[in-house]
């Protein structure tokens, strides 16, 4: 049970801080690239919702793959730079070290780390329970994975 109330105090203060923080300011699926990975460091259950940090690291010249989610995600790059895409193939934003970023649900994307030192993510998912952090999507028909 201690452990359980320490991954909820932890999963909260995420969520806490990045509502502050974000408040102010298929067959053809896309795999990420070889290096992505992502490690849980806490999560939790609230009623019917799953809070679960999450530390996303992706290698220099590699991408997640394209992808949603199935509830939003508030997410703080720790290192590197996050340039993000949507499915019109635009640049949706450029993310640097000490930024956050936030993604509402059902929103086909992809991210990818176009400079050459690694990207390091810390990732708040809100998620209805049992929800897969991320679903496959097809490449829209960008130039790029």
């Amino acid at each position: 049970m201690p452990r359980r109330r320490t991954a909820l105090r932890l999963a909260t203060a995420a969520l806490l801080t990045a509502a502050t923080v974000l408040t102010g300011g298929a067959a053809e699926a896309t795999p990420p690239g070889p290096g992505v990975t992502g490690r849980v460091i806490a999560q939790t259950t609230v009623g019917n919702t799953d809070y679960i940090l999450r530390e996303v690291t992706v290698p220099p010249g590699r991408a997640t793959g394209w992808h949603f989610h199935d509830g939003p995600l508030y997410g703080y790059v720790k290192e590197g730079t996050l340039s993000h895409f949507d499915s019109t193939c635009a640049s949706d934003g450029v993310y640097r070290q000490g930024t956050t970023i936030q993604e509402p649900a059902d929103y086909v994307h992809i991210g990818r780390n176009l400079g050459d030192t690694t990207l390091v993510l810390e990732v708040l998912y809100v998620l209805p329970h049992g929800s897969p952090f991320a679903r496959d999507a097809a490449n829209p028909g960008c130039p790029f994975e």
